[in-house]
């Protein structure tokens, strides 16, 4: 038995396809997902999507949204999404060093939140290339 997994952002579909199980990033921790759960609607922190297909586990970044999950089927919708595959990974390196410089320099408590929200964001990313199926 499988789920179906839709993930949208507003601009496009990055995955619409069956799949064995997902693990998923909430906002109250991560949650595993096999055929026939319980439905659920939940929010989606920014973090990391595992995807398993038959043999093979894919990773995804995600970037706030919400889920749902109701009678096999799994929609997800977030801000943005990326397969850990299409991340360029001196890309990702460059931008979380960015993050990092910019969150020491970071003056005043508006600053400082969107500095930590850019920092999480860079991380999720290299963390979908380098984690290991």
């Amino acid at each position: 038995m499988t789920l179906n997994l839709c993930v949208l952002t507003p601009t496009r579909i990055v995955w619409d396809s069956e799949v064995k199980e997902i693990i998923l990033s909430t906002n109250s921790g991560q949650i595993g997902v096999l055929p026939n759960h319980a439905p659920l609607a939940a929010a989606v922190d920014i973090g990391i999507l595992r995807i398993r297909l038959i043999d093979q586990w894919l990773t995804m970044a995600l970037m706030d949204g919400f889920a749902r999950i109701d009678n096999n089927e799994i929609t997800i919708l977030v801000n943005d999404a990326e397969k850990g595959s299409d991340i360029d990974p001196q890309e990702a390196q460059q931008i979380l060093e960015i993050a990092e410089a910019n969150l020491r320099k970071a003056e005043g408590k508006r600053q400082t939140i969107e500095a930590n929200l850019a920092l999480r964001r860079a991380r999720t990313r290299v963390q979908a290339i380098n984690m290991i199926s």
